[in-house]
């Protein structure tokens, strides 16, 4: 016999999830989301390790790390610690004039880590932010030398934002088509999407071709280009795409050649997603200007980097005011981000973290790789702790739907009725769970992909 209480106290939950979900829809908007058809949002109530609970009881693996975020786990207890300490001693101060002990920290820290030459770090809120700064601190930096480089050369199939700035250098596509009279223009050099070569060459050359494309268009342009920016290694949300080391080695060296600055964009890379602290190490190279974001808190507090060479922040110092880079965040070098911040890099050095992600991608590649002999598996792709695999409608014309296919869609809801959250990229089925992630639970994960998977031949 069921319990009355028990019974009274369900109900009472159903009705607070119910009431929460019609609350949120009457008041709020939700990012990336048509409001029209959209299914009524997750009720999250709290997360633990790799695991988010709802408000009507289940618990669901996260396996897109919250965003893309989250890389030791929720709630972990060090960083709960961090951050309820420094709260206790400063929450916030303006960071134009003033400084503090955790910002002054952790720029060492990260100096300290980043690739060589490395050595100043601007700070701001997010992702796009970093990448706006970047933009404009490549822009000012050839002003401030009395040189006049006003163009960015971009990748196709990149993506880098979404204020006007970052909108600009990203590929056309849904996110930006809306906003194009507002967008400055840039030069596009093909991407080494290797499974989709825009050349219909093999992947052993792909590479090749893609970088003469760039120096074509660095040689066409001459000394007008300000910066050439890339994504290393992984071009996330422009479909998870997976470059040849020696591609991104090619770009420092044509940029050197042409003496232009590179701008590598970490926002999703940094942190030891690829499997190395920061992605450019797979090609052991630097670039003048490196953005950060997303896992630098683990996922805790809004923070961005841009970590710039000591040549570029030479060139804004001066007795003429006008050569200040005038940019900044209320919320730059918050004190939280920073204290949480710091707690991660320390979970790097005593946890393991970096060997524990190598070991996720030697499991993702056998487990995911035999994922390619279902009809609808055009591409299986493994970097660091990401899993991709690519759906097609047909194998031999590779014909898919792109991001806005209703397959991704259909595909998460699937995988939240079995315990699973993703989000795919259209047609672009990804795993990235947090690095605590044990390896029973990345089993079950994969095992319910290939079991939806193989419902769908």
């Amino acid at each position: 016999m069921t319990d009355p209480g028990s019974r009274q106290k369900h109900e009472q939950q159903v009705s607070l999830q119910l009431d929460l979900a019609a609350r949120d829809r009457a008041h709020l908007w939700h990012p990336y989301t048509q409001m029209q058809t959209a299914p009524a949002p997750l009720v999250i109530v709290r997360g633990q390790g790799v695991y988010l609970y709802t408000e009507d009881g289940r618990r669901l693996l996260d396996g897109i790390s919250s965003w893309w975020v989250n890389i030791h786990g929720h709630s972990h207890p060090r960083l709960n610690q961090a951050l309820a300490a420094q709260a206790r001693e400063l929450e916030h101060v303006v960071f134009a004039g003033c400084t503090h002990r955790p910002a002054v920290e952790l720029a060492e820290q990260l100096v300290a880590l980043l690739p060589s030459g490395l050595t100043r770090i601007f700070y701001s809120d997010n992702g796009s932010t970093a990448v706006e700064v970047a933009l404009k601190m490549a822009y000012q930096y050839w002003q401030n030398r009395g040189e006049s480089r006003k163009s960015f050369i971009t990748l196709h199939d990149a993506y880098h934002g979404d204020t006007i700035g970052t909108m600009s250098v990203s590929e056309a596509s849904a996110f930006t088509r809306p906003f194009a009279p507002l967008l400055f223009p840039v030069a596009r050099a093909y991407s080494p999407y290797c499974y989709r070569c825009p050349l219909g060459l093999e992947r052993s050359t792909c590479q090749v071709d893609c970088l003469a494309d760039l120096e074509r268009l660095l040689r066409e342009k001459g000394d007008s280009v300000a910066a050439v920016l890339v994504e290393p290694m992984l071009q996330a949300a422009g479909g998870m795409i997976v470059w040849p080391v020696e591609f991104l080695a090619g770009v420092r060296r044509l940029c050197d050649r042409y003496g232009t600055l590179m701008i590598a964009d970490e926002v999703l890379t940094g942190f030891g997603r690829t499997g190395r602290m920061f992605a450019c190490e797979h090609a052991a190279v630097s670039p003048d200007i490196l953005c950060l974001s997303k896992a630098l808190t683990a996922g805790y507090l809004p923070l961005a980097a841009t970590a710039t060479t000591e040549a570029i922040y030479e060139a804004f110092l001066s007795d003429d005011r006008n050569k200040t880079f005038f940019h900044g965040h209320s919320y730059a070098a918050n004190p939280l981000g920073c204290a949480v911040a710091l707690a991660s890099l320390e979970l790097f050095r005593t946890d393991g973290v970096l060997a524990r992600v190598r070991a996720l991608e030697q499991q993702l590649r056998a487990r995911l790789l035999p994922l390619q002999e279902f009809p609808l598996v055009g591409d299986v792709r493994v970097i660091g702790g990401v899993g991709i695999v690519e759906l097609v409608q047909d194998k031999k014309t590779k014909a898919a739907g792109g991001y806005l296919d209703q397959l991704g869609p259909r595909l998460a809801a699937e995988f939240i009725q079995r315990g699973l959250l993703l989000r795919p990229l259209g047609n672009v089925l990804y795993f990235m769970p947090p690095y605590v992630i044990t390896e029973q639970e990345t089993d079950w994960a994969v095992d319910q992909i290939a079991a939806v998977l193989e419902t769908w031949q």
